[in-house]
């Protein structure tokens, strides 16, 4: 549905804007030619690997426990076993608010990868844009997106003039 509303746009905006000119850009590519971009990856990986080693750390403590209780459930009061389920559950707990701190949809992983990834967007953003203006181009269009070009002309796409913008010339 997504891809026909998008090839159905650009087949109306091709109509109704014939004297308009257009541009692609392959964001994947550009991106891939950005060092920053991949040292950015990097410090996210790493500090990914780190909180999840330490959400891993909390489940095997309530794995643990939980097995340990299994083992001594037998030899326990009332009052020991609701105690022993409690502090299970609180470790249970624990594991599932680090987990959604660190990697929830406002977690610390989105946070640091905003601030690590918008000025790189913003540079690139500047670069197409700068390149536009003077191109006079009306649209440019990411090849790399997920929206529905068939076909793109390498003669428009100016890729490789963003990364020279940006400094990295190939």
């Amino acid at each position: 549905m997504k891809k026909i509303f998008a090839t159905c746009l650009m087949a109306i905006v091709a109509l109704t804007a014939s004297a308009q000119k257009f541009a692609l850009v392959d964001m994947e590519y550009i991106l891939k030619n950005v060092p920053a971009y991949e040292r950015a990856n990097e410090q996210l990986n790493q500090v990914s690997k780190k909180w999840q080693a330490e959400v891993e750390a909390l489940n095997t403590e309530a794995s643990t426990m939980y097995k340990n209780y299994q083992n001594e459930v037998v030899f326990l009061s009332q009052e020991q076993k609701k105690a022993k389920q409690e502090a299970i559950m609180q470790k249970e707990k624990e594991a599932s608010d680090l987990k959604r701190k660190y990697f929830g949809p406002e977690g610390e992983l989105f946070k640091k990868r905003e601030s690590l990834m918008t000025p790189i967007q913003e540079e690139i953003y500047n670069a197409v844009k700068d390149i536009a203006d003077l191109r006079g181009y009306s649209i440019v269009v990411d090849r790399a997106s997920d929206s529905g070009i068939i076909y793109g002309s390498p003669k428009i796409d100016i890729s490789n003039e963003v990364l020279q913008k940006l400094g990295y010339a190939n």
